[in-house]
């Protein structure tokens, strides 16, 4: 492919089907823009603490040709009710999330991708790639892994915070006395 290559332009569904089985190999260009509810990202939702309807994520696909490779960009935004670690009511975690793929033709491609530049990352092109895995992959690993309201907005129950727990050694300080 030369340099100035300009790749035919093909439509892309934002669906879990499609998603599963995009043939990344052919020699066009990929434009899809589309919402993915929490109920087609599996793995997402099982991190949710309440799913309402409405809930999931916009998601934007664009391959082009560009300095001597193809590459997929990728865009994801939307919010997560996960539980908060505080006070295990619902925070609203907001993901926007923007990802640059160079797509390789094999394993060993991708091993030997530099990992200097973090604005990109390698994907394996395959005639059956599935983005919506990918996408997924995204959003998990945007998720926070503590999620926490901030100290002033936690709905903690009072009598929580007057209690606190016996200390373990307590008990080791009585056997002592008793020695």
């Amino acid at each position: 492919m030369n340099r100035n290559q300009v790749l035919p332009l093909t439509t892309l569904s934002i669906d879990p089907q499609t998603l599963e089985r995009v043939d990344l190999t052919l020699p066009v260009a990929y434009l899809g823009n589309g919402f993915l509810t929490l109920q087609d990202l599996p793995r997402v939702a099982a991190e949710a603490h309440h799913i309402l309807d409405g809930d999931g994520f916009e998601c934007s696909i664009q391959t082009q040709f560009l300095k001597d490779r193809v590459v997929l960009d990728l865009t994801i935004s939307g919010h997560l009710r996960m539980p908060c670690q505080r006070c295990l009511g619902d925070y609203e975690v907001q993901i926007t999330d923007q990802r640059r793929f160079v797509l390789v033709s094999t394993e060993a491609e991708a091993d030997d991708f530099p990992l200097d530049d973090d604005s990109q990352e390698p994907l394996v092109a395959s005639p059956n790639t599935d983005l919506l895995a990918t996408i997924e992959d995204e959003i998990l690993l945007a998720l926070p892994s503590a999620p926490k309201h901030p100290e002033s907005v936690c709905q903690l129950d009072p009598s929580a915070k007057a209690s606190e727990p016996e200390s373990p050694f307590k008990v080791l300080k009585n056997m002592k006395k008793k020695n």
